[in-house]
C-alpha cells in the first residue's frame, strides 16, 4: 500500500501543530504545513538557489544541478518516502525545499571561505544560515521578519541531523553545539527542544538529501567527464546495478544507461530506507510524534549494509569528483572571491548597497561582520562575480 490511510500514529498532524511565533488565522484551504511549503517556494532565498552552485558554478553548463534543482529532487524523494510511511508529506516536502536556503554562493567553497572569515566572530554554518533566512532575513511580510513558519518545520530544519545537545548530539567539530541564532531563538521565542530527535518527517528529509546528492553527483560527474562509467564497476551497489542495466539493455546508449542506472540506485536506496525504518517502527512502536522525538536513536535510517555502501560512494566522489583538479581550480577562485568581498565590505561598509549600509551604521565590528556574512551568503554565483568585478576591477562600470 503506497498511501496508508489513516496516517501513521507517529506522524505530525497539522491540527496538533505548536503554532507560529506570530499567531495568524488558519487558511480555509490549506493546512499549516502546506502554507509553510508555499511560503518557502515564494521566498526570495528559494529563487536565488537557481544560480547557486551544487558542485559546478552556474556558467560551467546548463545541465548540471544547482541548489534549486537539488532541493526539488530532495523534496520529491522526501514526499514519496513520507507517503509510503504514512507521514505528513507536506511537512517533509517543506523541509526538503528549505534545507539549503542558507548555502552560500559557490557551494562548499563559498561556505569554507565564509567560515574562515567569520572564525573570529562566532563562525558561520550553512544550517544556521538557513535558520537565519527563515526567521530573520526574509523581509517580505508586513507583521514579521522571516517566514513565520510552524514550530514543526523550524524544529526539523534545526535538528534534521539529530539533537544539538545531550547524550545523542553530534557535536560540531571546532564549534559550538548550538549555533548562536538557534540558541537565542530557543531562549527568547520558542523552545525547539534541541536535546531530542526531530520528527520522523524531518528525519526522512535529511536522508532524502543523502539519496539525492549521492545519485545526482554520479550523474553530473559522469556527464562532466570527471570519471567514466568503467570507474563505477567496482563500487558496491553501484557496480551491480550498472551490470543489471547493461544485461537487460546490452546496446543502450550512454545517456540512457546513466539515467537507468541512477533511477535504479535511487529505488534501491529508498527501498532499503523503507525496510529498515519499518523494522525500527515495529521494534520501537512509537504512538505519537512526541514519542519519535524521545527515542534513544533515529527512527528513520538505512540498513548497516546501505550505510557502508553510502560511505564507499562518498569516498569515491570525494576523491574523483570533489577533489578533481578541474573542480579544485574553480573552488580556489571561488574562495578568493568570497574572502576578498568579505574583507572589503567589513572594512568599507559604505560600499554595501544602501539598505545594507543603513543596517551596518554604527554596528560593533562583530555585528557588522555578521551582517556582511548575511549579505554575502545570500548572493548567487553570478551576483558575487559581478560584485567582485565592480569592487575590484576599475575597468568595470558600476550600474
Amino acid at each position: 500500500m503506497l498511501h496508508p490511510n489513516p496516517p501513521a500514529a507517529f506522524a505530525c498532524r497539522p491540527e496538533e501543530s505548536r503554532g507560529r511565533d506570530f499567531p495568524e488565522p488558519e487558511s480555509p484551504t490549506r493546512s499549516c504545513f502546506q502554507r509553510d511549503r508555499d511560503r518557502i517556494v515564494h521566498a526570495g532565498a528559494f529563487r536565488r538557489l537557481k544560480y547557486k552552485t551544487q558542485v559546478f558554478v552556474y556558467h560551467e553548463g546548463d545541465y548540471y544541478r544547482t541548489r534549486l534543482t537539488h532541493s526539488i529532487e530532495v523534496a520529491q524523494i522526501a514526499r514519496s518516502i513520507s507517503r509510503a510511511l504514512g507521514l505528513n508529506e507536506d511537512l517533509a516536502e517543506a523541509m526538503g525545499l528549505a534545507h539549503d536556503l542558507g548555502h552560500t554562493c559557490f557551494g562548499h567553497a563559498g561556505e569554507d571561505a565564509l567560515k574562515a572569515a567569520m572564525a573570529p566572530y562566532s563562525g558561520f554554518d550553512h544550517n544556521e544560515q538557513t535558520f537565519r533566512v527563515l526567521t530573520l532575513l526574509e523581509r517580505r511580510y508586513a507583521e514579521f521578519d522571516g517566514l513565520n513558519l510552524t514550530w514543526e518545520t523550524l524544529e526539523g530544519i534545526v535538528k534534521h541531523n539529530g539533537p544539538l545537545i545531550g547524550p545523542h548530539a553530534r557535536l560540531k567539530e571546532g564549534g559550538e553545539a548550538v549555533p548562536p541564532t538557534v540558541a537565542a531563538y530557543c531562549r527568547d521565542k520558542h523552545d525547539l527542544e534541541i536535546a531530542t530527535f526531530a520528527s520522523a518527517e524531518a528525519q526522512v528529509a535529511a536522508l532524502s538529501d543523502d539519496i539525492a546528492y549521492n545519485n545526482h553527483d554520479i550523474d553530473d560527474g559522469l556527464r562532466a567527464g570527471l570519471f567514466a562509467i568503467d570507474d563505477l564497476r567496482d563500487l558496491p551497489l553501484v557496480g551491480p546495478v550498472l551490470a543489471e542495466v547493461e544485461a537487460r539493455y546490452p546496446k543502450l546508449e550512454e545517456g540512457r544507461l546513466i539515467h537507468e542506472t541512477i533511477r535504479r540506485l535511487i529505488d534501491h536506496m529508498v527501498t532499503d530506507l523503507l525496510d529498515e525504518t519499518r523494522r525500527r517502527i515495529a521494534e520501537a512502536k512509537p504512538d505519537s510524534a512526541a514519542a519519535v522525538r524521545h527515542l534513544p536513536g533515529p527512527l528513520v535510517a538505512f540498513s548497516d549494509e546501505m550505510r557502508q555502501n553510502d560511505r564507499a560512494l562518498r569516498r569515491f566522489l570525494f576523491a574523483r569528483m570533489y577533489r578533481h583538479y578541474k573542480v579544485n581550480r574553480m573552488t580556489t577562485k571561488a574562495r578568493r572571491v568570497v574572502h576578498e568581498l568579505f574583507e572589503h565590505y567589513l572594512a568599507r561598509p559604505d560600499c554595501l548597497p544602501d539598505e545594507w549600509q543603513v543596517q551596518a551604521r554604527d554596528l560593533p565590528e562583530a555585528e557588522r561582520a555578521r551582517l556582511v556574512a548575511d549579505y554575502i551568503a545570500g548572493m548567487t554565483d553570478r551576483y558575487a562575480l559581478d560584485e567582485h568585478a565592480k569592487n575590484f576591477d576599475i575597468r568595470v562600470k558600476n550600474a
